[in-house]
């Protein structure tokens, strides 16, 4: 039963609404922004969610569809934004960009900085994860002489304001917590994005990503839980990811790929 093409299942899963893609562009600024007027009048602990959010949502969602190019934009503004996004998350966007294409392209050889993790244990996982955006800077910046000038940038920002939030932590502890929170936060990406999705012992595109399914893992991953669909179709944005699996549906039971599910 072969793939069906982007053109079977639908060509408006390629597009969103100019309002979605603007608030999908917007919302990182929106939640760091929050984060710290909320900290400004003394609610520090209630800003913290704020950062959570923006980890969730630039990773995995907004910053996701730059790199693939999946709005569509110029090419200098989605190089730019894929930069100051990714920055404000102290992670260099072009070093995600050369990580992830690379990825898709090469998942599961041992040359994939990115899915390294799924070829790990449940606890060196998320080990792995504490230098893995380290890792995928110096590892860019000998690979991608396309852009190695944004690395160089968005590394020498990135590293400037850990130096500023550390000389400020007294001072100012707000920025010197927002460094730490957004720093930490990303320890996880590996294990959610590379350990959790991925079967590395995978013989072909189908076996080598989990399909997921159900109510409560939709709710727990923010309805981010398509990753097998994703890779099946990189050029489908975020916010179509539910409908493309419900298109996609009747291939994988075709296939007889089983579906993991939590409960129901």
């Amino acid at each position: 039963m072969p793939k069906p093409t982007i053109d079977e299942l639908g060509r408006d899963l390629l597009h969103v609404s100019r309002a979605k893609m603007l608030f999908a562009l917007l919302l990182p600024f929106l939640l760091l922004a929050s984060y710290f007027l909320i900290a400004a009048n003394g609610n520090l602990f209630i800003a913290i969610p704020c950062l959570v959010a923006l980890d969730f949502f630039t990773y995995g969602s907004v910053s996701h569809d730059l790199v693939h190019r999946n709005y569509k934009l110029p090419h200098w503004l989605n190089h730019l934004l894929l930069s100051i996004i990714e920055l404000l998350c102290l992670r260099s966007g072009h070093a995600y960009l050369k990580a992830h294409l690379h990825h898709h392209r090469r998942f599961p050889h041992d040359d994939d900085i990115e899915g390294h993790a799924a070829k790990l244990g449940f606890f060196r996982a998320l080990l792995h994860g504490i230098l893995f955006q380290h890792r995928i800077l110096f590892w860019a910046l000998k690979k991608d002489s396309a852009h190695r000038f944004w690395i160089l940038f968005e590394g020498t920002v990135l590293y400037s304001l850990m130096l500023v939030a550390a000389m400020l932590a007294f001072s100012y502890p707000a920025f010197a917590i927002y460094a730490v929170l957004i720093h930490v936060g990303g320890w996880i990406i590996p294990f959610m994005t590379s350990y959790i999705p991925h079967d590395a012992n995978g013989t072909d595109e189908i076996s080598q990503t989990r399909l997921f399914r159900g109510k409560l893992f939709s709710i727990l991953a923010l309805d981010h839980l398509y990753h097998l669909e994703h890779h099946l179709y990189p050029q489908v944005p975020h916010q179509n990811w539910a409908e493309l699996a419900k298109r996609l549906d009747p291939y994988f039971e075709g296939k007889g790929v089983h579906a993991r599910k939590l409960l129901f």
